[in-house]
């Protein structure tokens, strides 16, 4: 088991989807005796979803890593014990699914249905998308609403889900999902630290489509990267 110390900083990774590659890359620049939060949204996406899954999976058994649920594994989950049409057109438009099969998808469903919504340190929490401002817990859709109403309560948030340029920060709010799979950059965040790492994501020949929605707001301040 790796050993990971009660003093060990953390590492908020951004969204991974799928992208094996860059994970290595990441991994090597990482303190091996730092703990890791995956922020959700490891998989659909990019080319190399399986190994992608087995790597985080490695590392939360070991003892090293927290893999958080992000709305593609909450979709994943939500087809896959929905037995109906819908759920079956849902399937077939998901990438986990066409490239694992589903054999070993149904395989990973017991394991993704115990993935937990936040991990909480001290003085600062991450989950995917953030924090629903009617109930105050994680909602894996949420944007807006929570980047205008969030009020410091549970001290800073980092969170994925919306792809940028950069890792960002937003009042109490720090951005980490920096659109690996778009040809962007994988990074990672120490809330501890406030200290960045990032690597070359995707090739642009190889990236996906970027959606329309990058950013709160692109005037926002980088955080530094080392």
């Amino acid at each position: 088991m790796t050993s990971v110390t009660p003093r060990s900083r953390h590492w908020v990774i951004g969204d991974v989807h799928g992208c094996a590659e860059a994970l290595e890359q990441l991994l090597l620049r990482l303190p091996t005796g730092d703990r890791l939060i995956f922020c959700g949204d490891a998989i659909n996406r990019g080319p190399s979803i399986a190994a992608s899954m087995e790597r985080i999976w490695g590392l939360v058994e070991s003892g090293r890593a927290v893999w958080l649920r992000g709305n593609h594994e909450q979709d994943l989950i939500t087809a896959l014990r929905t037995e109906s049409w819908f759920s079956g057109r849902k399937l077939a438009g998901c990438d986990t699914y066409r490239q694992l099969g589903d054999q070993r998808c149904r395989q990973w469903l017991e394991r993704l249905q115990h993935l937990p919504m936040a991990y909480w340190g001290d003085g600062w929490v991450a989950t995917h998308a953030g924090f629903s401002p009617l109930t105050w817990q994680p909602d894996l859709q949420v944007r807006l609403d929570f980047w205008q109403h969030y009020d410091g309560r549970f001290g800073e948030v980092v969170i994925g889900h919306t792809p940028g340029p950069h890792v960002r920060r937003l009042r109490d709010i720090v951005m980490v999902d920096t659109g690996a799979c778009y040809g962007g950059e994988l990074s990672a965040y120490c809330p501890e630290t406030k200290a960045v790492l990032s690597v070359p994501g995707l090739r642009p020949d190889k990236a996906q489509p970027l959606p329309g929605l990058r950013s709160s707001d692109p005037s926002q301040p980088a955080l530094s990267s080392r």
